[in-house]
């Protein structure tokens, strides 16, 4: 009796734990604050709740060729620091992977090979042929380059989620699909402003400026040496500063590379002029960018630079004065405009632009549904179980229908600590659990009928029933979790939380199934008279 005690109050505890787990401590006993306390300890999926479903492609070759531009802006200052003669550039914009050292004279080729070995080896391969020096990115560099594209825009696409203060949000790489990422956002129901929010690649950029303005594109072509673009150079359009409400449309020539880049800023914020009451964007440079910065413009006093977002010309620019971490980029903004520029510099730059493969919305009406639909078939299917159980086995389902009511009480704690989030397939997993539970009571009232056929006592019958189908409840629970692990490891959301239901129900079933059965048997054994036999 005292054993039996010592775990009935183990079980009790248990139940309390799961409880606190599923309800936490609630405002009230009412029925609205027992839903409330519940909807803010289980977090609802896509699902069931609503929201916005997205699966984005991050366009990985836009990142390889900045990362070449880059690297051809690099080599021209190192070139010119070592005096050595020799122009480099990239051919054909359809292999961003490769850049092209032309006029290298024999005399440097030494003190050229030591650079690129030097500062450029492990990035790049190279080739010379003819005084042309023929630099290719390593596939291990490349491969690793687009991985640490996709891992960044996962990251700031959290970010800028964060930023909305949505819930219990899925942002993670997509595994059906290459470069991909798959956004859910439980409770959003905006699908066009999530688009461009996500999608803006916020890549505000500071080019120094080579030419313009022209009036079009065959002025800036006639005013370039040969009626040629130079590929370190890019032409592009200036429609009208963004805080100028000018029409007027015009182009420039910029230098490729940019002096500053997106992922150099550090934070931006909204600010007043005090002076004139324009709106404008404060906004902070990363040290590294702030001195980088700070040396173009103090030997540039006087020249131009373009400020760029996306490949749109924002603003042109005299430099004053050296300007090194912190700059103002003013104008007739409106209130929209300047919340939604500070808040993108702010949340960081997309490495790449972002290509929808698939979108749509889940309305709060059809989750509600989901849910209403989903409840009422547990209900159901535990109340035919828990019938069928006291029917076939007579007074012992009840120990049975006990456990299977512990058994959700416990799964539904285990959601509420883990904060994992119930969906629907993750619903269909609690009724499989169902299934499972009754399975177990199964194998270990069949065993103990067996027992008694053959003569043995009550407390024998049961001894030896739990003790062998002990393994065969074991066996079937591990090869179900691990088929349960498999589907969490690579599905997607839906699917995971169908693993996670069913993982966290088939635990709870070994507790219930085997401790709270056996326990709820004993207590019975010990109120029997000798030679009593229990009902099954």
């Amino acid at each position: 009796m005292k054993n039996v005690r010592n775990r009935v109050l183990l079980i009790v505890a248990v139940l309390l734990v799961c409880i606190y787990g599923i309800l936490g401590i609630p405002k009230g006993l009412s029925g609205s604050a027992l839903r409330d306390a519940l909807t803010k300890n289980i977090h609802l999926g896509l699902d069931l709740k609503g929201g916005a479903h997205l699966i984005l492609r991050v366009k990985v070759q836009e990142a390889v060729s900045a990362e070449t531009d880059n690297t051809v802006a690099q080599l021209q200052q190192d070139l010119k620091k070592a005096n050595i003669a020799g122009q480099p550039h990239k051919l054909d914009p359809n292999k961003p992977t490769v850049i092209t050292i032309d006029g290298v004279p024999a005399a440097s080729a030494s003190q050229l090979r030591t650079t690129l070995d030097t500062k450029y080896g492990i990035e790049y391969d190279y080739s010379s042929e003819n005084g042309t020096y023929t630099l290719t990115m390593k596939p291990t560099y490349l491969a690793d380059l687009e991985k640490r594209t996709l891992q960044q825009s996962i990251e700031t696409i959290r970010d800028r989620v964060d930023t909305l203060g949505v819930s219990e949000p899925v942002i993670q790489e997509y595994n059906l699909g290459a470069d991909q990422i798959l956004v859910e956002l439980p409770g959003v129901s905006d699908l066009e402003g999530i688009k461009r929010l996500l999608q803006e690649t916020a890549r505000l950029e500071i080019h120094a400026v080579v030419g313009g303005p022209y009036q079009t594109e065959q002025a800036a072509l006639a005013a370039s040496p040969g009626g040629v673009i130079p590929p370190d150079q890019v032409m592009l359009h200036a429609p009208g500063a963004i805080g100028t409400r000018s029409e007027a449309d015009s182009v420039y020539i910029l230098q490729r590379a940019a002096v500053v880049k997106g992922n150099d800023f550090r934070s931006a914020e909204s600010a007043t002029n005090p002076d004139t009451g324009q709106r404008m964007v404060r906004f902070t440079l990363t040290t590294d960018a702030g001195d980088t910065f700070y040396e173009y413009t103090s030997h540039n006093v006087g020249s131009a630079m373009a400020i760029v977002m996306g490949s749109t010309i924002r603003e042109v620019a005299n430099i004053q004065s050296g300007i090194r971490d912190q700059g103002d980029i003013s104008g007739s903004f409106s209130e929209d405009e300047v919340a939604s520029l500070s808040k993108l510099l702010r949340t960081g730059a997309l490495p790449a632009s972002l290509e929808e493969i698939e979108t749509r919305t889940v309305g709060a009406s059809l989750g509600a549904d989901s849910i209403k639909e989903g409840v009422t078939a547990a209900v159901v299917g535990v109340l035919v179980v828990m019938l069928f159980m006291l029917v076939y086995y007579k007074g012992s389902g009840i120990n049975a229908d006990l456990a299977l009511l512990l058994n959700l009480l416990i799964l539904l704690g285990f959601m509420g600590f883990s904060t994992a989030t119930l969906t629907l397939p993750g619903i269909a997993g609690v009724i499989l659990t169902i299934g499972m539970g009754v399975d177990s009571n199964v194998l270990i009232f069949e065993r103990i009928r067996e027992e008694i056929r053959e003569g043995k006592s009550a407390a024998a019958a049961i001894e030896q029933g739990f003790g062998h189908a002990w393994i065969t409840i074991v066996d079937t629970h591990v090869t179900t979790i691990v088929s349960a692990a498999i589907l969490f490891l690579f599905g997607t959301g839906p699917v995971k939380g169908f693993a996670t239901t069913l993982t966290f129900g088939l635990l709870a079933n070994l507790f219930t199934a085997v401790f709270v059965s056996r326990t709820i048997f004993d207590a019975h054994l010990n109120k029997l008279k000798s030679g009593q036999m229990v009902s099954i």
